[in-house]
């Protein structure tokens, strides 16, 4: 009994030491492989590793001219554990920054929530972004100031202030963005829209460490090694984007003092040959350290600068949509080339039509005189040539099938295969929507929707939408996502209209007609064949909207366009002069026609922007 007492014991007393033994093996194993704080801090006495940030790559746009570049920056960093003895006051006055601000600093730096790599032991930012002229002053109080060290970093800079909203801007990385990619650490920068953004990763290139040697004292003795081990930078790659500088400067230069957008593309790549968003902003006010306070005055800004017109505002697309429409409705056997309607002028019904020409009314006159009875009852006969009432399911699927095929110009969805980073989606309206609003499968037909018929009603677009549309028509059925970036992996991405290439001529014809003897004749470029179709379009909110879509040359085109002005009134007027100078200028690379390039760059149609 005693011996079964005593044996007892000894397992137990044997499984206590086993479990301690482990419980050591265990904790020695977190701090020496698991937890890095304890090699930090070890390796920390006798180096100094110091981050070499690598030169961002640069920009270029499609004909070799730098856009974006680097300019030397440099970050104030310190070692928690090496500050001793600091004179709060006299680093303050030193750095040109006001006490608060210091302890601010250092409380953010500790807050393991907000700084999630933080140790005593390694570098951490106090400040970032300063400019050579800010350093040459603080350089010579360093060393006065133990813990704290210069480390060198750049800054973007732009070769011309435009194209803010393609370009993008750089910031400060979150939290959030450091714990999803362990590349950064707090007090990193990455791109946050743009393409500095969309191409973070290939422009950031990959840091590199120099690693000084200590002595016993702390003090920096020369690199450790000479060098050998330290890692180079590798710089980030460059960019070559499908911009043309010039044809980006003269459409901002053409919006000044107007609310609006031209976006151009080259319809056999789909590269995107301009995109301007007015008002804008000069990209080079949100580099450096007054990039927060630039940006919430930008953002507090009733204009909106930094909302792109471009790709994200959403417009009833007007008379712009009626090449769209005749595609359409003859691919579903609605009207064919030799259909013909009548047109009563402004005593029209149920949809007026704004123009005063003869009746009746064909196909190609439809689309150059831009008859509005035209349309309406091209849409109504479509959607109705299987009846409605007892077959109002006909009636829905013929709707569908008319909403599927104006879908595959690239309207109602983003072109989420692109590398465009901001876009709204435009709307297609679904037979969804209408049985909602009517609460009734057979509480609405062609006559309750007719406005889709002339490109109002719920149908949206966006100016990026529109120009793509354009490059369709102008490729006889297709088109390639819209890009930016200058690759040749882009021009796979092809997309096929669900309109029989058979049907693209006599649009395209009508569209001719524009330029030749319609609306646009004014603004024809001498020598030029020419394709386009002009837009009023209402506006709930004030003044018509003026926009212009079309295409040069007739014949393999070589540039698709799309221009809005809000509020500015007739498509003829403004919008259709813009496009054809823009069209001029890439073709031709100069304007002949200075006197319209003068009296387009300097009217205005906002005086809110003007003042800007």
């Amino acid at each position: 009994m005693i011996n079964d007492t005593l044996q007892n014991r000894k397992t137990v007393i044997a499984i206590i030491m086993t479990a301690v033994i482990i419980v050591y093996i265990l904790r020695l194993f977190s701090i020496q492989i698991i937890e890095s704080r304890y090699k930090e801090g070890a390796e920390s006495n006798a180096f100094l590793k110091k981050t070499r940030f690598p030169p961002r790559g640069l920009i270029y746009d499609r004909n070799n001219t730098l856009l974006a570049y680097n300019k030397p920056a440099y970050d104030i960093a310190l070692i928690m554990r090496e500050i001793r003895g600091l004179d709060t006051l006299a680093f303050c006055k030193a750095m040109n920054i006001d006490k608060s601000y210091f302890i601010t600093r250092i409380e953010e730096i500790k807050d393991r929530r907000k700084n999630l790599g933080y140790s005593s032991y390694t570098p951490q930012l106090f400040m970032s972004q300063l400019s050579s002229g800010d350093i040459a002053t603080i350089q010579q109080s360093m060393y006065k100031f133990p813990g704290f060290y210069i480390q060198n970093r750049t800054l973007r800079e732009y070769a011309y202030p435009m194209a803010a909203h393609v370009f993008g801007s750089i910031g400060e990385v979150s939290p959030a963005k450091i714990e999803a990619d362990p590349y950064y650490k707090q007090g990193d920068y990455a791109g946050r829209d743009g393409v500095e953004k969309t191409y973070e990763k290939q422009l950031r290139g990959e840091k590199g460490v120099e690693i000084l040697l200590r002595d016993a004292k702390g003090r920096i003795k020369g690199k450790y090694e000479e060098g050998r081990k330290d890692i180079a930078p590798k710089a980030g790659q460059n960019l070559m984007l499908s911009l043309d500088a010039q044809l980006q400067i003269l459409g901002e230069r053409l919006l000044k003092g107007k609310m609006g957008s031209v976006v151009a593309i080259e319809p056999s790549t789909g590269e995107i040959l301009a995109m301007v968003s007015s008002p804008a902003y000069n990209p080079s006010i949100l580099v450096g350290r007054q990039r927060s306070k630039n940006y919430a005055e930008l953002l507090k800004d009733p204009l909106k600068p930094l909302y792109n017109r471009a790709t994200q505002a959403q417009y009833s697309p007007g008379s712009a949509f009626k090449p769209l429409q005749a595609l359409v409705l003859q691919q579903m056997s609605g009207i064919n080339e030799s259909t013909m309607f009548g047109c009563s002028g402004p005593g029209s019904s149920p949809i007026k039509c704004t123009h005063h020409h003869g009746s009746p009314v064909s196909l190609l006159s439809a689309i150059e005189q831009s008859c509005n009875p035209y349309f309406w009852n091209a849409f109504r006969v479509t959607l109705e040539k299987d009846g409605y009432g007892e077959k109002n399911f006909l009636f829905r699927t013929n709707y569908d099938d008319w909403a599927d095929r104006m879908k595959s110009f690239g309207l109602g969805e983003k072109y989420t295969d692109g590398d465009i980073y901001e876009q709204s989606r435009g709307y297609i309206p679904t037979q969804k929507l209408y049985n909602r609003v009517y609460r009734s499968e057979t509480g609405w037909r062609a006559v309750t929707i007719r406005s889709l018929s002339i490109g109002q009603g719920e149908v949206l677009v966006t100016p990026l939408q529109l120009a793509n549309s354009m490059a369709a028509i102008g490729n006889n059925g297709f088109y390639i996502t819209p890009h930016i970036n200058r690759s040749d992996s882009m021009r796979k991405k092809i997309h096929y209209t669900k309109v029989n290439k058979n049907y693209f001529p006599v649009v395209k014809e009508g569209m001719w007609r524009v330029f030749e003897f319609g609306t646009g004749r004014r603004y024809k470029i001498p020598g030029v064949s020419m394709c386009g179709k002009t837009g009023t379009v209402q506006n709930s909110g004030g003044k018509d909207h003026s926009i212009f879509v079309g295409f040069a040359p007739r014949d393999n085109p070589k540039i698709a366009i799309a221009v809005v002005v809000e509020n500015a009134g007739f498509g003829a007027t403004w919008a259709a002069p813009i496009a054809s100078l823009m069209m001029e200028q890439y073709l031709f690379r100069k304007v002949k026609r200075t006197e319209l390039l003068e009296r387009m760059s300097s009217s205005v149609t906002n005086i809110n922007v003007q003042e800007r």
